[in-house]
């Protein structure tokens, strides 16, 4: 990993617990984007952390509903991938394979040295996502797993 690349991994280290808990898969990636086309096939929400260069203050967190609108130009151009998350957002989009919800975590990076720790902005960032994530995990699946409205008949 570049340094604050590793700033979703270090999210998701914190949230292995969350693993199997009514559906929830924690998954690392650290491959090209393209790659999560196949990991989203079939699932209802997916929460994404990566790490962002759009000129922020590094360790600003950012979160963004890429369902609705495509992610910024900005966090378009800032993957240090081939084909980075929003790349492989915007070909799911265009393939008609991009989940029902989809939230982008960013939290924008400054050091990215080969084989570097995280930043401390970063690593100050990781524990306030980390949490975020776990909440909006939690209450999707709260949302995808609620039983269908009944009506009865007189």
């Amino acid at each position: 990993m570049r340094g604050d690349d590793a700033a979703g991994l270090e999210v998701v280290r914190r949230l292995t617990d969350l693993n199997g808990q009514s559906g929830i898969d924690v998954l690392a990636h650290e491959g090209e984007g393209v790659t999560l086309l196949e990991l989203w096939d079939g699932a209802g929400a997916v929460v994404l952390v990566d790490s962002v260069r759009s000129g922020a203050t590094p360790g600003t967190i950012v979160r963004i509903d890429a369902r609705a609108a495509p992610l910024p130009a900005e966090l378009r151009e800032s993957s240090s991938h081939a084909t980075g998350v929003a790349q492989a957002i915007e070909l799911a989009r265009a393939l008609g394979r991009l989940p029902a919800t989809v939230v982008v975590y960013g939290i924008e990076g400054v050091a990215y040295r080969l084989g570097g720790p995280l930043s401390e902005p970063v690593r100050a960032a990781v524990g306030p996502v980390a949490e975020a994530v776990r909440h909006e995990a939690l209450a999707l699946v709260r949302v995808i797993h609620r039983p269908a409205a009944t009506t009865e008949e007189h």
